[in-house]
């Protein structure tokens, strides 16, 4: 989950934070497909495909991938609110844009949080596991507003 709201503003009884979430899932053992990488949004929506999208999630192009499959690399560019994408080892499985408070599914939230349309550009970062056991490694962070106006070496 990114730009989430700051967990102090949580009552106990919210169920998620306001943000929007790099699902990651594995497959399942009925063998239907079951991409990662997909978009979620808990109290957001998202711009995508140019219009404003009030689905609560919207999958990846991603394939399935197994538990046996060893290890996933899941990478998230946050561009502030212009561009978000999803990258699944290597490959571009999903992009969007302008990140907004906004629609259901999220529950019991202080009313003061939650104020439909405010565009969201910045917030906390939260790592869960929803509905199977997941590990993480290797976890890195880069702040791309100090990149703003550096050109690159080639």
């Amino acid at each position: 989950m990114y730009h989430s709201q700051d967990p102090r503003t949580m009552p106990k009884e919210q169920d998620w934070p306001i943000s929007i979430e790099m699902q990651l899932l594995a497959g399942l053992p009925d063998n239907q497909p079951r991409p990662t990488g997909n978009m979620c949004s808990p109290g957001t929506h998202i711009v995508y495909n140019g219009k404003l999208d009030t689905r609560h999630c919207i999958n990846s192009s991603s394939k399935t991938y197994l538990p046996s499959d060893g290890w996933i690399q899941g990478e998230l560019i946050v561009l502030g609110d212009s561009m978000i994408t999803h990258i699944i080892n290597g490959d571009t499985v999903l992009q969007y844009s302008k990140p907004q408070i906004g629609g259901e599914v999220v529950n019991r939230f202080d009313p003061a949080q939650k104020m439909d349309g405010k565009i969201l550009d910045r917030g906390f970062i939260a790592l869960q596991s929803e509905g199977q056991p997941i590990d993480f490694r290797n976890i890195m962070l880069l702040n791309l507003e100090s990149r703003k106006g550096k050109k690159s070496k080639k």
